[in-house]
């Protein structure tokens, strides 16, 4: 049983798959902090200061004290309705498709380019080429 398992560990899709999913987990980080640092303010300032973050509806009753921010509410043990962190959420997918589809679309270009490239014909054996040349030979006599 360790020996099928560590056949199938080691296969090359399993660690191809693996590295795949590691470097997947640091795109996404680097798309969310895009996303959340560089975008979405960049967004709530051409939107009039709007703060995505803390863009929320809130869905019980405060008794009449602010609640600025999500943190405060859920603090205060009420629920809220987190657009922003929804838009944000959105952005960040069509960033990571957009940049998927970038990657699909190059390694289809790069294979179109491999299926279009003519094969050269192989080279006759040499028993023809010495045949070949014997047959000019004779030819010129």
């Amino acid at each position: 049983m360790f020996k099928e398992f560590k056949e199938f560990a080691i296969k090359g899709n399993m660690i191809d798959m693996a590295v795949g999913i590691v470097i997947g987990a640091a795109f996404g980080a680097i798309v969310a902090s895009l996303v959340d640092d560089v975008f979405m303010p960049l967004i709530g300032l051409i939107l009039g200061g709007l703060d995505f973050s803390n863009w929320f509806i809130l869905l019980g009753d405060a008794g009449g004290a602010s609640i600025p921010t999500i943190e405060a509410a859920r603090e205060a043990g009420i629920s809220t309705l987190n657009i922003g962190l929804f838009v944000n959420a959105i952005v960040k997918f069509l960033i990571i498709a957009f940049a998927l589809f970038m990657v699909v679309k190059g390694i289809n270009s790069l294979k179109r380019q491999e299926e279009e490239k003519p094969e050269k014909p192989a080279a006759p054996p040499a028993q023809e080429v010495l045949l070949a040349e014997i047959r000019d030979l004779l030819s010129k006599k």
